[in-house]
């Protein structure tokens, strides 16, 4: 099984980037061919045999990862499944992609696996970076329904078939709209604990646009995904959800004013999935009204 990696930089970390290209050359097996898409800047510093794309203007997460996957051929047909990972991650073990080649060959219904992400320096895993409802022991695989952004493995026949992630989301769940489409598809997801990816432990809210987006794309993904009914439930589970964990008033104001955004603004196709996929993802654990 052929295996490529996409790894996307706003070129502020080209000490964490070489590491990171070098932890992925130690891969026990075939090579695994390396795409560094930059976002806006240029990719200095890289080793030879890296490929590298120069992207004038910053396209966001979902853009530049789809530049990526389009620089293996169209949906990444050029290999069997591609890497994608954070600019600041590291693979600490040399049978990473090896794992990743015996999942895909021996599980053919398995279309995405989310690596475990852990702080280099505590092995901890934060709750956030396992995505079941039922996080509380990270070290625990199973099916999930969806994966993590930037440490995880796609098949190139899932991109192939359902399209690759939505630009217009920017930054923020741009992976669980992939993952629905994909479930819709009939593919399954896994969440592997033995697939790591150390990441330094940081919190999603240092990014500026954090609220506005995720509450922007919240209803973006709600009105591209669901049927109709379960439309205002899983935003008015999400107001809750969010009034509850009490943020400032600052960030409050920011998710509304993102919400009210993901109404006004075109969200893409919609293509709301079977009520059958909804039955699968609430079997899962995860209901899509949460």
């Amino acid at each position: 099984m052929k295996l490529g990696a996409v790894i996307i930089t706003m070129g502020n970390r080209p000490d964490d980037l070489r590491a990171l290209i070098d932890s992925v050359a130690k891969q026990d097996g075939e090579p695994v061919e390396v795409v560094v898409v930059g976002n806006g800047a240029p990719v200095t510093g890289v080793p030879d045999g890296v490929r590298t794309v120069d992207l004038p203007e910053n396209l966001g997460i979902p853009g530049g990862r789809n530049v990526g996957i389009e620089a293996f051929g169209p949906g990444g047909g050029d290999v069997d499944a591609l890497l994608f990972l954070d600019d600041d991650g590291l693979l600490p073990n040399n049978d990473t992609a090896e794992l990743v080649r015996r999942a895909f060959e021996e599980d053919p219904a398995l279309g995405i696996i989310s690596f475990r992400i852990a702080d280099p320096d505590t092995g901890l895993t934060q709750r956030r970076h396992v995505p079941r409802l039922r996080a509380s022991d990270p070290m625990r695989s199973s099916r999930v329904t969806t994966f993590l952004g930037g440490a995880n493995a796609v098949r190139t026949k899932v991109l192939e078939q359902v399209g690759g992630l939505p630009d217009e989301f920017f930054y923020a769940h741009e992976e669980t709209d992939l993952a629905w489409r994909a479930l819709d598809a009939g593919w399954m997801i896994d969440y592997r604990s033995d697939m790591v990816l150390h990441h330094p432990t940081t919190p999603p809210s240092r990014h500026a646009v954090y609220h506005r987006m995720v509450a922007r794309n919240r209803v973006w993904l709600a009105r591209r995904n669901l049927p109709a009914p379960l439309v205002p439930v899983y935003l008015g589970v999400w107001i809750l959800l969010t009034l509850l964990r009490r943020p400032s008033a600052a960030a409050l104001k920011a998710w509304f004013g993102g919400f009210k955004e993901g109404w006004s603004t075109p969200c893409g196709p919609r293509r709301p999935m079977k009520w059958r996929t909804v039955w699968r993802l609430t079997r899962l654990g995860r209901p899509p009204v949460v």
